[in-house]
Order: structure tokens, then C-alpha cells, then sequence
């Protein structure tokens, strides 16, 4: 885990309940993430990683139970948590129909951002030289790769990542843990799902949240 001389919990889960048709994803989960945390949601297909999530990101409801950030249920402090809050879902949530660069500049811009270097970061993820193709045309990882660009360029501190490292090769991996345990470092955390094997991240940096459905 990373020492930090201050460590503010950023997210408490209290007592959070999640179920879906017949089966309870999970029940009275309760954690806190605190500034410095990369936090690893694991569990089986099905037993509500994605769910969870989303409802830390305020974008479900939870069945039963509360999120808070900085001590404040997300519902009565909307707008001061999704400033300091960048989420990545499953899909990419890339136009296909504009440029790499275009699709940059669009959710910067909608994150409140005007003064940035386009070509700059998006060198950071290896798309020079692609700037300006659509990205319909790029392959899985480039596709990936313009969603993540974003996180080159925020001040968010807390990031909410479903499956980041989707269709990203080995060396693309070790750059977003590289820059996972930087934003750590500078005060931020990280909560994410992931099916790899992470190098970087070692279990004295990570922790981890565990799910297993049943049913009801």
C-alpha cells in the first residue's frame, strides 16, 4: 500500500446491497478508499463488479445502503464529485466517426478542460501519427488506448476504471501502472476491475474487494 503522511478517505461504501432479478451480487458491503488507495474489484462473470462500480460512481442505485465522498452521500454533493471524479466504463466510449483527436478534445472539453496539447497526449498512449484517423479505422488497442488518453490530462483524484487494460498490450499495461502509482503518489486513487495479471502493481501496493453472488 502506498505511505502517504496524509491518507483522506475519499469513498466510504456503507453497508451497500446489490441485487439483480434473483441474485444477490453483494450484501452489506461496506469499505473506504482513501487518497494514495488502487483498489482491485475481483469476483466471477456475473457477480457484479461493473454494478458496483457504478453505483461508487453514482450512476446506479444501490438496493439498499450509501456512498459517500468525504464524508457526504454523493446524492446531496453531485457536482464536487464528479469534478474530482473521471470514470471509464467497459465500453470505450469512442465516436466512431471522429478522429482520435476529435474524440480527445470532446471529453476533455466536456470534463471542463480548454488549454491542453492534443498531439502531445495523445503521444503519451502511442497514437502519434494517428491524430487525426478516425477512429473507427484504428485497431481494439489504438481504440482503447484514445479512451484512456484522457487520464494523461486530469485532476480528478478519484478514477473509476472497468477492465482499463482491455485490448492494451504488455507495454501498454506497464505505462497505465506506471501512471496509476503516480496519481496515487500525488494524492488520487484508482478502483478498477481487471481479468490480467498486473507486474507493477504488487499486493503491497493493491488492495483488493472480492464479490461472489448467491442466490436469493
Amino acid at each position: 500500500m502506498t505511505e502517504n503522511i496524509q491518507r483522506p478517505t475519499l469513498i466510504r461504501a456503507n453497508e451497500l446491497t446489490c441485487i439483480r432479478e434473483d441474485r444477490i451480487l453483494f450484501d452489506e458491503l461496506s469499505f473506504e478508499i482513501n487518497a494514495g488507495d488502487i483498489v482491485q474489484i475481483e469476483g466471477p462473470n456475473g457477480a457484479g463488479k461493473t454494478s458496483l462500480l457504478r453505483i461508487i460512481a453514482g450512476l446506479s442505485r444501490p438496493y439498499a445502503g450509501e456512498v459517500e465522498y468525504i464524508d457526504t452521500d454523493i446524492t446531496q454533493c453531485r457536482d464536487e464529485f464528479n469534478e474530482d471524479l473521471l470514470y471509464l466504463g467497459h465500453l470505450a466510449g469512442v465516436k466512431s466517426e471522429l478522429t482520435a483527436k476529435e474524440n480527445l478534445n470532446f471529453n476533455l472539453r466536456l470534463s471542463g478542460y480548454d488549454d491542453f496539447d492534443s498531439y502531445g497526449i495523445l503521444a503519451k498512449v502511442n497514437l502519434g501519427g494517428f491524430e487525426e484517423a478516425l477512429a473507427g479505422h484504428l485497431s481494439a488497442g489504438q481504440h482503447r488506448r484514445t479512451a484512456l488518453a484522457r487520464l494523461w490530462h486530469t485532476n480528478s483524484r478519484i478514477w473509476i476504471l472497468d477492465e482499463p487494460f482491455t485490448a492494451i498490450d504488455k507495454k501498454g499495461v506497464e505505462e497505465l501502472e506506471q501512471l496509476f502509482i503516480q496519481h496515487t503518489k500525488n494524492g488520487g486513487c484508482v478502483i478498477m476491475t481487471t481479468h490480467q495479471d498486473m507486474g507493477i502493481i504488487t499486493d503491497d501496493v493493491l488492495r483488493k474487494v472480492k464479490l461472489d453472488y448467491r442466490f436469493v
